[in-house]
């Protein structure tokens, strides 16, 4: 087991497991305050040890449990347009921008079509629509999905061409408190559809997403504290920097390579 996969696992079995329902229900935000980080897994394990302490005076973060797992296999696949459109709208900055993915929780069997896009104070804010099984994740009901989504929310139509572009896989653990939530990567490995070649998370680093509403959190202040900064640094473009090093990388060539030390 790598560093980081099992730094996850004890930070997740030292909080008390939760249902499903219980998190949407602590942690159900209405305008969320988004920022990620690439965290040092020794990092990690002091400041999940803090969060998870059931002797906090403000309660201790709690864990995601279903069906007696505390961390879950998750898979995604990201879908943009022959010229990459998604990809380069994030690296230029621009106000107007999504990213499509289809997403799988494997534990579970949970699969979701999502819509990600930059809302007020460039907070991500994530449209979901579920998939049954045989759904094909860009049909024609999430394609009515999808231009509903860019028409309410932009006034334009969705692109006339989208394919498979990245797979990424990893292992998720997810621990939340009242108005908080931590979604926690590690081993997170990325597939070039095109070329078929793969990239590695390295085994000394935790991918942590804060979600909280307006100011930062507990969480964010902790790790402040021990010298980790919010990076700019998200799987599809990321993974697809990393993959193919002849694009203008976003975020920057140095979180990709905090993440990806072998690649390129």
């Amino acid at each position: 087991m790598i560093p980081a996969v099992r730094a996850l696992a004890r930070a997740a079995m030292a909080a008390r497991p939760v249902p499903l329902a219980d998190v949407r229900a602590r942690a159900g935000l209405l305008d969320p305050s988004d920022r990620s980080y690439l965290v040092p897994v020794e990092v990690f394990t002091a400041v999940a040890a803090e969060l998870t302490d059931r002797r906090r005076p403000d309660g201790a973060f709690v864990a995601l449990c279903h069906n007696g797992r505390r961390w879950f296999s998750c898979r995604s696949v990201y879908y943009d347009t022959p010229d990459l459109r998604s990809f380069h709208d994030h690296r230029l900055g621009r106000r107007v921008r999504y990213t499509i993915r289809e997403a799988l929780c494997e534990d579970t069997g949970e699969r979701q079509f999502e819509i990600e896009l930059t809302g007020g104070r460039g907070a991500p804010v994530t449209h979901r629509r579920p998939l049954l099984p045989g759904d094909a994740a860009l049909g024609p009901d999430p394609r009515d999905f999808l231009a509903s989504v860019l028409e309410r929310s932009y006034g334009i139509a969705p692109p006339d061409e989208l394919g498979r572009v990245l797979e990424t896989e990893c292992t998720r653990a997810t621990l939340v408190a009242d108005g908080q939530r931590l979604t926690c990567d590690v081993a997170l490995r990325c597939r070039d559809v095109a070329t078929g070649r793969t990239v590695r998370a390295e085994g000394g680093v935790v991918l942590v997403r804060t979600r909280t509403v307006g100011r930062p959190g507990e969480a964010d202040r902790l790790l402040d504290d021990h010298g980790v900064r919010a990076a700019e640094f998200t799987p599809y473009c990321g993974g697809l920097s990393a993959l193919r090093p002849e694009l203008t990388a976003h975020p920057s060539r140095q979180a990709v390579r905090a993440v990806f030390p072998t690649a390129g």
